[in-house]
C-alpha cells in the first residue's frame, strides 16, 4: 500500500429540511481527507493528481486528460437506476464536481436498479437520499444535490449536462440551450431491455486522441529520393501504420532534413513500407532513423438534439441487428408521445397499450424525414418495446450507464472518439425463447409493490422466484467482482429461500483499488475484499444470501470447493485477473457441467464470453497467442527501447535482491540443495555457486557503509565497465562480415557513464540499491542522501581494463549454439570456499518480492534509476516513474466505465442462463472498445464435435464408470480394460491420471502382471505417491485407444466414481 487509509470527515451544507418533489433547495456533501499530508489538493485548477488512487485510470486517460477532467463541473439529472450508475462512474473518474438532480421521490420500481436507495427511503427525494452515498465514492469530488427546476440560469455553470428519465420536451429545450452555449450535452435512457444514448458536444469539439493506443514507432532501413519518397522499415516487425496517419522522424543519418520536419501524412504501401512527401531534393539517406506516429487533433461538428432527431446518425452496437437503431429511434419518440398523452408508459404486456404505441409509431414514421423513414415497421420489436417500457433492469442500466459515463469523460477531456450521435441497444434475446414468451401476461408482470417490480415488469414473477433460488460461485471480488455483486443484489440473485452466493478473493483492499472497485471505501483499506464486498451488497439488498471466502481457487482448495460444493451450484461467474485461474475454473465448470460467465477488461476494451454445457465451446477452447518475449541478447547487450531497459532492471532486481537471498536460505536449511544445484543443466551450477559465494563471502556487508560501497561498485560494473568491455569487443566503427556497420539497425552503439555524486539519478540509484541490499541482510538503511554522498566520497573504485577473449553473444541463436563448458575445478574450489552450514548458524537472509505500489520501499526507485541509467548508456529516451511502473509492474490499465458496461452484458447473459435458454443463437459473446467507440456481438462458437465409430461427442461428454460394485469390490485394471473392450469396442493403449501413467501397451511385462489385478485406486496411489482425499468422489482418467481396425481414435475422458 502506498499510504495509509484516508481519514475522513463530512461537511454537509445547505438546507437540511425535508424536500418534496417541488422543492428548490440544494444540498452538498463533500467527503474530505482530514489531513492534507495523506492526500493531494482538491480537484480544480491547482490540483495535483493522486497517482496512488488514480494510477490504473491514468494509464487509460493520461495526465493531461485527467487534468482537463478535473476542471469540469458535471450535472446529472434523474437519480433512478441509470442516473445513479452514470453518477457513480463519473465521480470515481475524478471530475471537478458533480451535481445530481431529481425532483421525484423513491418508489418501489426504482429499487430494482437504484443501488443507493433502500426500502426505508421510499417517499423521499431520490437525489437527497443518494447524495451522501455517492459522496463517499471519491474524496476528491464534491457532490451536491439539487431538487429544484432546471432553468437556463442554473444550467449555465456546468461544462457537461446529462439528462436521464427526462421528457422529450425537456430534452429538446435543454439540448438547444446547451448547443448554443457550448455546454456538452448527453441524453441517456433505458426502457426495460432497450437503451438509448445521444451526444452533442457542440460545433467545435476537438478530439486529441481518437483511439487511446500508444503511438507506434518503427526503425528505418531505407528512404528513397523520389516523389513521393518511400520509407522501408526493418523487417523485424510490421510498422502497423494506417493511411492518413501522421509521423515524425528522428536519428536519420544522411537525409537529416527529415529530422526537423513537422508531422507529415503517410500512405501505406505494404506492411514494411509507406510513402511520405517529396524527398528528391533532400540529402542521400545513409542509415538508421526512427519513425514515430503522432496523434493529430481532429475537429468534430455535432448537430443539436432537435436537428439530430430529424437527421440521425447511428453507432451500430450489433451488426446482426443493423435495422434496429432506426426502428428504435421511432419507437422511443413514440414512447414519449404515449407518455405525454396518457401521463404514463405502456403497461407491461398490455396488448391495447402496445397497439396504441404501434399506431403512434406508424404516424411518426409517415412524417419522418427520408434519413430514417422505414419502409416497414418491425411490429414485433416495437411491441416488445411497449411491453418492456416500464421495466427498469440493473444490467441494462449498467451497460448504458458505463457507456454514457465514458462519453462524459470524452466531453471533459477530448480523449477518445465520441458517439456520433445516437446509440441504440437492445437485448430482446433475454426474453423467454419461442412460445414461452406468451406465458408472460399482464397479470404475471404487474407490479407487486416490491423491490423487484422493475424486473418483474419485463420477465414476470416466475423468473424472479427462480433468480432468488440460484446458487452461484463468484471467483474474484475486484472491479468486475464488485460490479457483479451490485447487479446480483439488484436482480435478486440468491435473495430467496435456498439461494446463496459464495464469493472468494484472497486479496486485501489497496488504495489504488478505490478508483474502480466501488464497494470499497478508504477506511476499508487492508481489509479482505470478499468480506467487505459481501457486507456492502447486503446494505444494498438485505435479502441477499452471501458468504465471503479468502481462498485461491486451484488444486490446493479442492477440499473446500469439492464435488458436493460444485454439484450444488447453478453456475459460476469469473472475475479474475489472470489466465491460469480462468483456465482452472473453466476446467472445473466443464467437469461439473456448470455454465460459466467469463469477462475481462483492458482499459477501454472489454469482452464477455458465455460458456454453456453441451452447447458452446469452453473458455480454454481458444487462446490468445503468447506475448512476444524480448530476446536475451537484446536485454543483455543490445537494447533499443525503454521496454528493454525496464525489463533488464526488473531482472536486475530479482537477481540482486530476491534470488541470491533465497539460494542462501536454501543452502542453510535444505540438506539436498547442493546435490540438486549440481544437477542443473549447462552453466547454472557454477552461476548459482558463484552467486552464493558472493552473497556469503566477497560481497557480504558488515555495516550500512558496506552496502553503500557495494551499490557504488555495482553502478560502476553495470554502467561503465560492462559497456567498455562491450565496446572493446565491438568498437563503434566495427563492420560485419558483409561490410555493413555492426552498430546499425536495431543495435544502438552505447557509451560508458562516469559516476557523479552531484547527478541526482546516480545518487538515487545508489540510495535505492544500498537500501535494498541492506534489507536482504537485515541491516538498517538510511534515506539521508547527504550522508550517503559523504560515504561515497571515501569509496575507491578500482581501475577497469577491458579484457581480451571475453565472449559476448550477438544473437540468441548464437547463445543457444554455444556449448556451456563447465569449469569443474572452479566448482570444486567454490564448494570448499563456501562457509559450512554450521558456520552460518543463526544467519539468514531476507528475499525481497517486488511490490510496485508502495512508494516508500525503494523498489520503483531502483527500477526507474536502473532503467534510465541504462537508457542513457544507449541514448534511449528515458521514462518517468509513471510509465516505468506501467511497464515494469505489468499493470493492466483499468477504468470504472468499461467495467460497469462489461458487467451489464454479463448479467444480461445471466438472465438467459437462469431461464435455461436452449438455442445457441440466443446467447451473445461481446467485445467493446469504448474509446473508438466499437461494439461487436457474436453467437458463441459451438462445442467442436468428434467421433469414434458412430458415437459423436464434445468436450462436455465423458465415459461414466462406476468403480465400486454393489458388493463393495473395486474394479481392477484388468476389469477396467475389459470393460472398454466389451462395452465400447475400444482397446486402451495408454491410461493416465493427471501426470501419472497407470498403464501402457509398452509397459514391462513384470510391472504389467503386477498391476493388472490391483484395484484402480491402489494403482493411482502407488504411482502418484499421493493419497486420494476423502472429499474426492471420482477420479479422471485420460485414454489413448484403438478401434477394432487398430486405428488410433480420439475419445472422451473417463469419470471413474469411487464414492
Amino acid at each position: 500500500m502506498s499510504s495509509s487509509p484516508l481519514s475522513k470527515k463530512r461537511r454537509v451544507s445547505g438546507s437540511e429540511t425535508k424536500t418534496g418533489s417541488n422543492c428548490s433547495s440544494a444540498l452538498s456533501v463533500r467527503t474530505e481527507s482530514a489531513a492534507p499530508a495523506n492526500g493531494m489538493a482538491r480537484n480544480g485548477t491547482e490540483s495535483e493528481i493522486d497517482e496512488g488512487l488514480y494510477s490504473r485510470q491514468l494509464y487509460v486517460l493520461g495526465h493531461e486528460a485527467m487534468k482537463r477532467m478535473q476542471s469540469s463541473d458535471v450535472l446529472i439529472s434523474g437519480m433512478r437506476g441509470l442516473g445513479v450508475e452514470i453518477a457513480k462512474n463519473v465521480i470515481l473518474g475524478g471530475v471537478k464536481s458533480v451535481t445530481i438532480h431529481d425532483q421525484g421521490v423513491a418508489q418501489w420500481v426504482d429499487l430494482s436498479s437504484q443501488f443507493y436507495l433502500r426500502e426505508e427511503d421510499l417517499g423521499k427525494n431520490r437525489a437527497e437520499v443518494s447524495l451522501p452515498r455517492l459522496a463517499e465514492l471519491n474524496t476528491y469530488v464534491p457532490v451536491s444535490a439539487y431538487m429544484g427546476q432546471l432553468t437556463k440560469d442554473y444550467l449555465h455553470q456546468f461544462q457537461v449536462v446529462v439528462l436521464t428519465a427526462s421528457s422529450l420536451e425537456e430534452q429538446l429545450w435543454i439540448g438547444e440551450f446547451c448547443h448554443c452555449k457550448g455546454i456538452k450535452f448527453i441524453c441517456a435512457d433505458t426502457k426495460g431491455l432497450f437503451g438509448q444514448l445521444f451526444c452533442d458536444f457542440g460545433d467545435d469539439m476537438v478530439v486529441t486522441d481518437a483511439n487511446g493506443e500508444q503511438p507506434l514507432s518503427a526503425m528505418i532501413s531505407m528512404i528513397t529520393k523520389d516523389n513521393p519518397g518511400v520509407v522501408t522499415c526493418l523487417d523485424e516487425a510490421r510498422h502497423g501504420f494506417e493511411n492518413g496517419d501522421y509521423v515524425t522522424f528522428t536519428e536519420v543519418q544522411g537525409m537529416e532534413e527529415l529530422n526537423h520536419c513537422e508531422p507529415m501524412e503517410i500512405k501505406v504501401l505494404g506492411p514494411y513500407t509507406f510513402s511520405i512527401c517529396e524527398t528528391s531534393a533532400f540529402s542521400d539517406y545513409v542509415r538508421s532513423g526512427i519513425v514515430s506516429q503522432v496523434k493529430m487533433p481532429k475537429k468534430i461538428n455535432f448537430k443539436s438534439l432537435k436537428a439530430s432527431v430529424e437527421e440521425p446518425t447511428f453507432v451500430m452496437t450489433d451488426f446482426a441487428k443493423f435495422d434496429h437503431p432506426a426502428q428504435l429511434h421511432i419507437g422511443f419518440q413514440a414512447l414519449h408521445q404515449f407518455q405525454r398523452k396518457y401521463s404514463r408508459l405502456p403497461k407491461p404486456r398490455s396488448k391495447n397499450d402496445a397497439d396504441e404505441l404501434l399506431a403512434i409509431a406508424s404516424a411518426l414514421n409517415a412524417k419522418a424525414s427520408s434519413s430514417y423513414k422505414q419502409e416497414e415497421l418491425k411490429e414485433d420489436l416495437l411491441r416488445t418495446l411497449a411491453y418492456c417500457a416500464v421495466g427498469d433492469l440493473a444490467p441494462m442500466n449498467a451497460f448504458i450507464g458505463g457507456v454514457a459515463a465514458q462519453e462524459v469523460m470524452k466531453a471533459c477531456t477530448g480523449k477518445f472518439m465520441p458517439i456520433i450521435q445516437w446509440l441504440y441497444f437492445d437485448a430482446v434475446e433475454c426474453l423467454p425463447e419461442g412460445d414461452a414468451v406468451l406465458d408472460l401476461t399482464e397479470t404475471k408482470c404487474s407490479p407487486r409493490n416490491c423491490r423487484y417490480d422493475g424486473q418483474i415488469a419485463v420477465f414476470g414473477l416466475d423468473l424472479q422466484e427462480k433468480l432468488g433460488r440460484q446458487k452461484y460461485f463468484l471467483v474474484g471480488a475486484g472491479a468486475i467482482g464488485c460490479e457483479l455483486l451490485k447487479n446480483f443484489a439488484m436482480m435478486g440473485l440468491a435473495c430467496g429461500e435456498g439461494g446463496d452466493i459464495t464469493v472468494t478473493d484472497m486479496d486485501t483492499i489497496e488504495k489504488s483499488n478505490l478508483n474502480r472497485q466501488f464497494l470499497f471505501r478508504p477506511w476499508d483499506v487492508t481489509k479482505m475484499k470478499s468480506e467487505t464486498a459481501a457486507a456492502a451488497v447486503k446494505l444494498m439488498n438485505p435479502s441477499i444470501h452471501i458468504i465471503g471466502h479468502q481462498n485461491r481457487v486451484g488444486p490446493d482448495t479442492e477440499k473446500v470447493y469439492d464435488d458436493e460444493f460444485f454439484e450444488a451450484l447453478d453456475g459460476v461467474t469469473n472475475a479474475l485477473d489472470n489466465v491460469d485461474a480462468r483456465m482452472y475454473m473453466d476446467r472445473r465448470c466443464v467437469y461439473y457441467r456448470k455454465p460459466l460467465l467469463e469477462s475481462g477488461t483492458l482499459g477501454t476494451k472489454g469482452n464477455v464470453q458465455v460458456v454453456i454445457p453441451f452447447l458452446t465451446e469452453s473458455y480454454s477452447s481458444s487462446q490468445d497467442p503468447p506475448e512476444k518475449s524480448i530476446p536475451i541478447c537484446t536485454l543483455k547487450n543490445f537494447p533499443n527501447a525503454i521496454e528493454h531497459t525496464l525489463q533488464w532492471a526488473r531482472d536486475e532486481f530479482e537477481g540482486l535482491f530476491k534470488q541470491p537471498a533465497e539460494n542462501v536460505n536454501q543452502y542453510i536449511t535444505d540438506p539436498k540443495f547442493m546435490e540438486r544445484t549440481l544437477k542443473l543443466p549447462g552453466s547454472q551450477p557454477l552461476e548459482v555457486l558463484e552467486a552464493l559465494y558472493r552473497s556469503l563471502v566477497t560481497e557480504r556487508p558488515k555495516s550500512w557503509e558496506g552496502c553503500v560501497f557495494w551499490a557504488r561498485s555495482h553502478w560502476q560494473t553495470q554502467y561503465s565497465n560492462n559497456i567498455r568491455q562491450l565496446l572493446h569487443n565491438f568498437p563503434p566503427d566495427q563492420l560485419t562480415s558483409s561490410g555493413a556497420p555492426f552498430w546499425s539497425g536495431p543495435k544502438r552503439c552505447p557509451h560508458a557513464l562516469s559516476f557523479d555524486v552531484r547527478n541526482s539519478l546516480h545518487l538515487e540509484y545508489v540510495a535505492a540499491a544500498a537500501n535494498l541490499f541492506a534489507e536482504t541482510y537485515g541491516i538498517s538503511g538510511s534515506r539521508d542522501t547527504a550522508a550517503i554522498a559523504r560515504i561515497l566520497e571515501s569509496v575507491k573504485v578500482p581501475e577497469f581494463i577491458p579484457k581480451s577473449g571475453v565472449k559476448i553473444h550477438v544473437s540468441d541463436q548464437e547463445l543457444q549454439n554455444a556449448s556451456a563448458s563447465i569449469d569443474d575445478r572452479r566448482l570444486e574450489e567454490l564448494k570448499s570456499l563456501l562457509p559450512t552450514v554450521e558456520m552460518l548458524s543463526g544467519f539468514k537472509m531476507y528475499p525481497i518480492d517486488f511490490e510496485k505500489d508502495d512508494d516508500t520501499n525503494f523498489h520503483m526507485d531502483f527500477i526507474v534509476a536502473a532503467s534510465n541509467l541504462r537508457a542513457e548508456n544507449y541514448d534511449i529516451p528515458s521514462a518517468d516513474r509513471h510509465k516505468s511502473k506501467l511497464i515494469a509492474g505489468k499493470i493492466i490499465p483499468a477504468i470504472a466505465t468499461t467495467t460497469a458496461a462489461v458487467v451489464g452484458l454479463v448479467c444480461l447473459e445471466l438472465y438467459k442462463i437462469v431461464q435455461q435458454h436452449k438455442k445457441i443463437d440466443s446467447y451473445k459473446n461481446g467485445f467493446m472498445n469504448l474509446a473508438l467507440p466499437f461494439f461487436a456481438f457474436s453467437e458463441p462458437i459451438a462445442a467442436p464435435k468428434h467421433k469414434y465409430y458412430d458415437e459423436e461427442w464434445t468436450l462436455w461428454d465423458r465415459f461414466e464408470v462406476k468403480g465400486i460394485s454393489p458388493s463393495g469390490d473395486e474394479m481392477t485394471l484388468r476389469q477396467f480394460l475389459d470393460y472398454f473392450k466389451t462395452k465400447h469396442k475400444l482397446e486402451i493403449t495408454m491410461l493416465s491420471q493427471g501426470v501419472s501413467m497407470l498403464y501402457s501397451f509398452f509397459m514391462p511385462a513384470a510391472k504389467l502382471k503386477e498391476r493388472l489385478d490391483q484395484p484402480m485406486t491402489e494403482i493411482v496411489t502407488k504411482v502418484s505417491k499421493k493419497k486420494i482425499g476423502k472429499h474426492v468422489k471420482a477420479l479422471v482418467f485420460e485414454l489413448c485407444c484403438n478401434d477394432d481396425s487398430d486405428d488410433d481414435v480420439e475419445v472422451p475422458y473417463v469419470r471413474y466414481t469411487i464414492r
